[in-house]
């Protein structure tokens, strides 16, 4: 049986990848005063998405998530997150309109500081300091003090995280993602690519069909769909001191249980999936939807294992799988944890991370990811669920809306030399959006491959 949970009860098992803060007592005063913050999410929005993804487990719906590999403090600006934002719903319009199908949407965004690290250290010439965990634990800087982990840094990022909310709230809700203004929605920069010229072409086909609807009487008064959107936040739950501390006990939609309120959908990364560990025991706990990252490492046994602590009850919509394998690997591990939770008979849904199993370092000394291997992952994920007869659920994609050069290749021909021209990301190169577009238009393709392969063939003497 399970040893009883609480909010703590993670404390007790090994904890990798926390922070070492030179003043411990320091770090329980910032979490004492943190604790009589207000949750930056409620219960019942928590909730609502495990539905929506529940619909997705089955096929019914797809998953659509993404936004920056690290939140910063410098880049916080509401034109950045707009333009994230922004982004995200043309990748949504080209799925929902290319496959005819739902798309949950979910950011990388307002809590997405704390990054795991290969390494506890790092050396700049004969220098050695502590890596940089994320802007809620100390500073990219290579100094000394930067790099000292920093509780009150909790704090800049909780008020950081709670403004973005904010923001994300009126862009969903106050008339930013009326469909009506998908022409409006295009970057500049991304305008001109063969991807922009694309979604234009299907913003104006959109146009055309709210016109029709419209004259049908259908309008956004009586379809608020039309008009605003639900739009839900996610980060790995990875400062467990932070996690613990906005976990609260739900009292008001009847549940009862206890919802990690940083965050819609927090997920547990690869290095984190210990099944004995202060990660795995946290995350098992809390009622949110939560994810596990999946790396070629994972074994079958161990997400059957793995599912069966994170979701005992198998219910739908609960766990996400997020499959980060590489191009050259996703063949070879992607069927096996297939296999093994369809015989447990475990309800999951499947998610693709084609970023990091595709991450190199090139001789300039940038570490980026060839988009051509990103797709090919792409594929490869689609491909290896209709060969199992499962639904490929979902994309985890590290972008931005910014006008970045971090990833080779697309349709703006990234090269090698063009990295240092706009490399400004705090961690991991992201898509920009001309690239995310392109990522989008090949997922809508491949949804309505597997939605007309789904379809019964009709019968040689139908009607023609």
């Amino acid at each position: 049986m399970p040893q009883e949970w609480s909010p703590d009860s993670w404390r007790a098992k090994p904890a990798a990848q926390l922070p070492a803060y030179p003043s411990p007592a320091a770090l329980e005063a910032v979490l004492d005063d943190m604790r009589r913050f207000p949750p930056l999410v409620f219960a019942g929005e928590a909730l609502a998405m495990r539905e929506k993804l529940a619909k997705v487990a089955t096929g019914k719906a797809f998953l659509l998530q993404g936004g920056d590999c690290a939140e910063s403090f410098a880049e916080f600006h509401p034109n950045n997150i707009r333009d994230t934002f922004r982004v995200l719903m043309q990748m949504a319009v080209i799925l929902t309109y290319g496959a005819s199908i739902p798309i949950v949407k979910v950011g990388r965004v307002a809590g997405q500081f704390a990054k795991p690290r290969s390494a506890a250290t790092e050396k700049q010439g004969a220098a050695e300091l502590p890596s940089y965990f994320g802007d809620n634990i100390n500073g990219i800087e290579f100094t000394p003090e930067a790099r000292q982990p920093d509780p009150n840094r909790l704090l800049q990022a909780y008020s950081q995280s709670a403004a973005t909310l904010n923001l994300l709230r009126a862009f969903a809700q106050g008339g930013y993602a009326d469909l009506h203004a998908v022409h409006r929605w295009n970057l500049g920069f991304a305008e001109n690519s063969s991807a922009g010229k694309r979604y234009r072409e299907t913003a104006d086909r959109i146009a055309e069909a709210l016109d029709f609807m419209e004259a049908c009487g259908i309008t956004g008064d009586a379809v608020p769909e039309v008009r605003q959107t639900d739009f839900y936040t996610s980060h790995e739950a990875l400062h467990l001191p932070f996690e613990a501390i906005m976990t609260r006990r739900d009292t008001i939609t009847g549940n009862g249980g206890w919802f990690d309120c940083s965050a819609h959908f927090v997920w547990i990364g690869d290095r984190t999936r210990q099944l004995d560990g202060a990660h795995v025991e946290f995350a098992r706990g809390i009622e949110n939807p939560i994810g596990i990252k999946a790396g070629p490492s994972l074994a079958p046994d161990e997400l059957v294992r793995l599912a069966a602590m994170l979701n005992p009850n198998n219910l739908p919509g609960k766990l996400t799988v997020i499959g980060r394998f590489g191009a050259d690997k996703v063949f070879e591990k992607l069927p096996g944890l297939i296999r093994a939770v369809q015989r447990e008979g475990q309800s999951v849904v499947w998610s693709c991370d084609p970023m990091h199993g595709n991450t190199i370092k090139v001789g300039n000394g940038y570490k980026t990811r060839p988009f051509d291997r990103v797709m090919a992952e792409v594929r490869g994920f689609f491909a290896v669920h209709r060969g199992e007869g499962t639904h490929a659920g979902g994309i985890h994609v590290e972008m931005t809306g910014q006008d970045v050069t971090e990833c080779l290749g697309g349709g703006q021909r990234i090269e090698e030399v063009h990295l240092s021209e706009r490399y400004n990301t705090h961690c991991d190169p992201r898509l920009n959006a001309s690239q995310s577009l392109e990522l989008a238009f090949l997922i809508s393709e491949m949804l309505k491959l597997e939605r007309l392969s789904a379809q019964p063939a009709r019968p040689a003497n139908a009607a023609e």
